[in-house]
């Protein structure tokens, strides 16, 4: 099992940023990849970005060039930093594991963070 745990959200201006964070425990070393989904009511869940354990990094189309995730695994936490924020940015984000173990592969959520950008 993985646990993870998201903070840093809250509510920011439009234009500001935020830095999301993720910190996880469990069968670590069982970790493909870890990602930030958002979900806002009324609209299907939505890949915000994910980072492979190799490094390697995907974004959604409507955050490219404004937001960044990274990893730090020394501290075992995963950011999302989110810059030039905007109001349909706003929603729960949540922090996912993909995991493997032998052939069985399954994903691990977190709570969800509340995220809302508004003056």
């Amino acid at each position: 099992q993985v646990h993870l745990v998201e903070s840093g959200g809250g509510l920011v201006q439009p234009g500001g940023s935020l830095r999301l964070s993720c910190a996880y425990s469990g069968m670590i070393f069982s970790i493909n990849a870890m990602g930030w989904y958002r979900q806002t009511p009324g609209k299907q869940r939505e890949a915000v970005a994910t980072i492979t354990k190799f490094g390697g990094r995907n974004y959604g189309d409507s955050v490219k060039g404004r937001f960044i995730i990274s990893e730090d695994k020394a501290e075992n936490t995963v950011y999302l930093q989110m810059n030039s924020l905007r109001p349909e940015d706003t929603a729960v984000y949540y922090c996912v594991s993909f995991t493997t173990i032998i052939s069985d592969s399954r994903d691990y959520w977190g709570q969800g963070i509340q995220v809302t950008v508004s003056s």
